[in-house]
């Protein structure tokens, strides 16, 4: 077994979703050596071998993995947290069982969609950015017009500290 137990660390409230939590938790190992194989699996959207930074699309939400910490978004209460933290623990380990019939992913993965950056971006339409809309301002972040930095709520507000991870990720 390499891992046995992801700890509850903090929720936040999910902005994208009103009534629904941001899980972050903590494996009790670092998850460094695991998350190369688990880049491989159906479902990454984003991977970042240089900062080992793997998201994962669930339904609904995401789920971004680093060596020390773990967010889980759009979750609906304390019962599919513990539940979702349990099935990331056991596919961590069936994937670090099965790791010598798969090969360790080297590569960076970036195949984000304008839609994909649009679910994360905080969707005030604001104008902050410059851009007119939340959706302007996520097509120019796939064209490389803008930053993440100008997104004033997304760089200010701890309520997106995951989105932001997530973001960064992806991009």
């Amino acid at each position: 077994m390499h891992l046995q137990s992801i700890s509850l660390i903090k929720t936040l409230p999910c902005l994208a979703e009103p009534g629904k939590i941001i899980v972050i938790g903590k494996p009790n190992r670092l998850l460094d050596d695991v998350i190369p194989y688990l880049a491989t699996l159906p479902g990454v959207i984003a991977y970042n071998p240089d900062t080992l930074a793997l998201t994962f699309r669930r339904q609904p939400g995401f789920m971004t993995l680093y060596p020390d910490k773990v967010y889980i978004t759009q979750v609906k209460d304390a019962d599919e947290e513990l539940e979702l933290l349990k099935a990331l623990v056991e596919a961590i380990n069936a994937t670090w069982e099965h790791r010598a019939e798969l090969k360790a992913a080297t590569t960076a993965r970036r195949a984000p969609r304008w839609l994909d950056i649009w679910s994360l971006l905080p969707q005030t339409n604001c104008k902050q950015c410059g851009e007119a809309t939340c959706m302007a301002f996520a097509v120019a972040l796939l064209q490389q017009t803008r930053t993440l930095a100008e997104c004033i709520p997304l760089r200010n507000d701890v309520a997106f500290t995951d989105r932001r991870a997530t973001l960064e990720a992806m991009l």
